[in-house]
């Protein structure tokens, strides 16, 4: 971690998503113009971008020059357009995604259901959760913390338990002589302040009670922790957080007025829900679907001592995706710990994974068991607000990893979870499978107790595992087949892309590979990996997220043994990577799904490589099929992936598996951790309760509001360093054409339609009034991918510019100059037109004292400027076979063109990936390889919306 400059504390704090867990399961599944040139005429006023760049001193109309070809007789040659059909197809297919990214980027039309009855809320009405609490607490208007006396008093105790300060230690602090007394406290030790909260704090979430479950026919008793399903969907759905964005009815969204182009994002704009209320509103007008979402994964709570957790978790479809994906906003519920034992008492493996399987099933059976007749008949249920609806909870979808799906819905392992095709036929593209019918399966489980030989063969011919009484078989609305649920952690990350890691391992020099990534130039949003990726062991669904950036890249001009061309494999891994990025999309519609398919169907036409490469033998892996064959229909069933994420379900275990266990004293840990859990479920309902209290308690309409978009750009309050000398900036930050730069740029600022060459020969002898200037080294941009939605992008982009310096170690670190996107005079939020790449060297400021003695009042140039250094425009197409644009740097008589823009009209970082040749330049390190290097590939997998301007 880079050390933070003075002066540079940014006052908002930035908040990533990441894919933070581990995962050890087994994924080799078994059975024409200068950059801001003014027109003609002078004028600039058509423009987009923020303020038109001056073009670079001394710098002639550019066009862009391609970089050196491999030789055609090389193996590693995969720059050259294979055919003219080849360059036909590849400049269509562009063009569609242009269109498909400026459409995601338009209004939406909205297509209500058609029965008013559908979510129609209740004549009667139930008060507000906040007045039941607060009637609940006996608080008054002097005391909002009541049941504690003073806002101390309830600090403290929020701190110990938001921050699992342990017993002893908490008791130790109190025991301090007159701490308690000059503090004001009610409590003396742990054990008084736990009775308050159990005592006098309600609780808004149902206790945990341990069942015995027993498998009569095995003889297997095991405990069960878990609440009522029925008190957790009603707490979660009268959480007054929740109360402003509940979605109580489908829609279908549209992108024109016709309402033909049909769009999905949210899960009230599936077909599922649409189709379920269309069933319900005709047998019982009135109905408000509570879509269920279950998710579980087993996972270790204690590293050295061999203990695990396996927790159940539910949400509601109901609560927008913004809010479910937020571990802070708590938009779940744990239902309880399902049975971990390892049935050592059975000696025979196969006899055990079956009555593990009918143990999970059991438990299932058991917490899922008061939900059917709501989910038939509908029960009465507030909202936050106090408004009452008859809601129905049907089980919508199950999010979970390959191995509990196979669990869940009982298929064999290595088979579809979700259709009959069979293991052996998995990798075929051309084998039609139907779904699984669930009548016919809930037809075979009813003969289980009548002849158990004919059963059996029946769950074999369906090629299922003769669970008894699957928890789902009578579950009301629900098709547990078609409730598996696309899985960006463990499908795409965990599950392709390490395949396909593991695959470019095999096929290429490792030692090359890291020998690459070792030379990567630095970026925000780029990992260094400076040992390289070879050796890595199990990775997380993070880093393998943080080598498909890369990944690409490393192979481009790499070649293959046996003078092989690599064509088909680059072809290969490039298709992967993009069926990855846009099977994440936050919002999809028929020509995006239509992308998605068609890079698969890329892969299919080149994957033969791997095959001719001995490194696969069949292509029969069950989630690359789900991937490849269903992940359409499930993201018009149930929304887009992001809905179900398993990466937000696996955040939980920090906090309900091993916090919870960590605060046990590690013997008979489950009822210590449900325990520690309530308590902290109560701590956090009341924070919220003060909380809407200190607000003046305002209508639950302006609570908890969706985050606002951030601003474009997001500079410190301070500059990192206040004076830096002109000729310190030349020499140290690499700015030999600053000062020329920076006069043409008030040059042309103040007179914008005199002749450029003009302004050139004066810039020359122009005079500045300073010397010195301030300089910040580092610049936050945002830019939102989808605008008119609120899944936006919400993490910064940051730009990196920085000369060299020492760390606290006093280890000299080497200089950092990122490079950018920059907008020159008519970029859209798309497509590369109206961009054009440059290193920035400088970002600064005039001093405001010069000011008034270079500008007029009325027109003063912004705030922050930056001094940049130009690269080749960009070519008409990508490259042919890889699809990366190639740009070089912009050089005029051996001297890099340059220019002073205002920050303001750089679009964000972007990363650059050298072009390496057949082997990579020893004497390259990752700190001069833009210098060093002539020619690049702009990478166009830093982030998702960097892939959807790049085009």
């Amino acid at each position: 971690m880079e050390d933070e400059e003075e002066g540079s504390q940014y006052d908002y704090e930035e908040n990533g998503s990441q894919y933070g867990s581990s995962d050890n399961e087994d994924f080799e599944d078994e059975a024409p113009d200068a950059p801001g040139e003014p027109s003609s005429s002078g004028s600039s006023s058509s423009s987009n971008s923020p303020h038109p760049s001056p073009s670079p001193p001394s710098s002639p109309s550019l066009s862009a020059s391609p970089g050196p070809a491999v030789s055609s007789g090389s193996s590693s040659d995969t720059s050259r357009s294979s055919t003219p059909a080849d360059h036909l197809a590849s400049l269509a297919a562009r063009n569609a995604r242009l269109r498909v990214e400026k459409a995601l980027r338009q209004d939406i039309h909205i297509k209500p259901f058609p029965f008013d009855t559908a979510g129609a809320p209740l004549d009667e009405r139930d008060p507000a959760a906040h007045a039941v609490y607060g009637a609940n607490v006996h608080g008054s208007e002097q005391n909002p913390y009541a049941p504690f006396t003073s806002e101390m008093d309830w600090k403290l105790a929020e701190w110990a338990k938001k921050h699992n300060i342990g017993s002893n230690a908490f008791t130790e602090l109190l025991s301090i002589d007159r701490f308690v007394d000059s503090l004001g406290l009610s409590y003396r030790n742990t054990r008084e302040l736990n009775a308050i909260i159990d005592k006098d704090i309600p609780a808004f979430r149902p206790r945990f009670e341990c069942r015995e479950v027993t498998l009569e026919d095995e003889g297997v008793t095991v405990e069960l922790y878990l609440r009522d399903i029925m008190q957790c969907i009603r707490a979660l759905y009268g959480d007054p957080k929740f109360a402003p964005h509940l979605i109580v009815k489908p829609e279908q969204h549209f992108l024109d007025e016709d309402q033909t182009d049909h769009v999905w994002h949210d899960m009230h704009t599936g077909d599922w829900w649409w189709m379920m209320q269309m069933i319900l509103e005709d047998r019982s007008p009135g109905a408000t679907i509570l879509p269920l979402i279950l998710s579980s994964d087993k996972t270790e709570i204690a590293l050295f001592r061999g203990k695990t957790a396996y927790p159940l978790y539910m949400t509601l479809g109901n609560i927008p995706k913004d809010i479910r994906r937020k571990p802070s906003q708590k938009a779940y519920v744990l239902l309880g710990y399902l049975p971990t034992s390892n049935l050592e008492e059975i000696n025979i493996k196969a006899k055990r994974r079956r009555v593990a399987a009918n143990i999970f099933h059991l438990s299932l059976r058991e917490i899922l068991a008061p939900t059917k007749i709501p989910a038939s008949n509908g029960e009465v249920m507030a909202s936050g607000d106090g408004v009452c609806r008859r809601n129905h909870p049907i089980l919508a979808a199950y999010a979970c990893d390959y191995l509990d799906q196979v669990v869940v819905t009982g298929a064999l392992y290595g088979d579809c979870p979700i259709c009959d095709t069979p293991h052996n036929h998995l990798g075929d593209p051309d084998y039609h499978a139907e779904l699984r019918n669930l009548e016919h399966i809930q037809h075979i489980l009813a003969i289980a107790d009548e002849v158990p030989r004919r059963y059996l063969q029946a769950c074999r011919d369906a090629r299922i595992k003769p669970i008894y009484q699957p928890f789902w078989a009578d579950l009301p609305g629900a098709d547990i087949f078609l409730s598996i649920t696309p899985d960006t952690l463990h499908q795409l990350y965990q599950g392709i892309l390490k395949h396909l890691l593991a695959w470019v391992k095999s096929a290429y020099s490792q030692v090359e590979i890291d020998a690459r990534c070792q030379r990567l130039p630095p970026n925000h949003h780029i990992r260094s990996f400076l040992k390289g990726i070879t050796s890595l062991t199990k990775l997380t669904g993070q880093e393998h997220a943080d080598i498909a950036r890369i990944l690409l890249g490393l192979i481009i001009d790499l070649p293959l043994p046996n003078n092989l061309s690599p064509i088909r494999l680059v072809k290969a891994t490039r298709a992967l990577l993009d069926f990855i990025y846009l099977a994440q999309y936050p919002i999809h519609n028929s020509a995006t799904l239509d992308a998605m398919e068609e890079a698969m169907n890329h892969f299919d036409n080149h994957k033969s490589i791997f095959i001719d490469l001995n490194i696969r033998k069949d292509w029969n892996l069950p989630k690359l099929h789900v991937v490849a064959r269903h992940y359409r229909l499930l993201i018009e069933r149930f929304g887009t992936t992001d809905n179900f994420n398993t990466q937000f379900f696996e955040r939980l275990h920090i906090e309900v598996a091993k916090d919870a266990a960590d605060a046990t004293n590690w013997k008979d840990e489950f009822p210590q951790m449900t325990l520690w859990l309530e308590r902290n479920e109560k701590i956090s309902r009341h924070a919220n309760y003060i909380q809407w209290r200190q607000a003046g308690c305002p209508p639950l309409s302006t609570t908890n509001p969706l985050p606002l978009p951030l601003p474009p750009l997001k500079m410190t309050k301070h500059p990192s360093l206040k004076a830096v000398a002109i000729s310190h900036l030349e020499q140290e930050y690499h700015a030999a054409g600053f000062k020329e730069a920076l006069c043409y740029f008030i040059l042309h600022f103040n007179n914008p339609g005199s002749n450029n060459a003009t302004l050139r020969r004066e810039a020359r002898n122009f005079l500045l009034p300073f010397t010195h200037l301030p300089v910040y080294h580092r610049a936050k941009f945002w830019r939102p991918d989808f605008p008119h939605f609120q899944n936006t992008m919400e993490a910064y982009d940051v730009l990196h510019v920085r000369p060299k310096r020492k760390n606290y170690r006093n280890d000299i670190l080497p200089p950092r100059f990122d490079t950018a996107l920059v907008n020159i005079g008519d970029g859209n939020i798309v497509g590369i037109e109206g961009y054009r790449v440059a290193q920035v060297k400088v970002i600064f400021s005039i001093p405001k004292g010069a000011l008034p003695l270079l500008f007029n009042q009325e027109h003063r140039p912004p705030l922050y400027l930056a001094y940049v250094e130009w690269f080749t425009p960009f070519g008409e197409q990508p490259e042919e076979v890889h699809g990366l644009y190639k740009v070089s740097h912009a050089v005029r008589d051996g001297k890099r063109l340059s220019a002073v823009i205002p920050l303001v009209n750089i679009h964000r970082s972007v990363h650059l990936i050298p072009q390496f040749g057949p082997q990579v330049n020893r004497e390259w390190t990752s700190s001069n390889v833009l210098e060093v290097c002539t020619k690049f590939y702009v990478n166009c997998f830093t982030d998702r919306h960097t892939y959807g301007t790049l085009l």
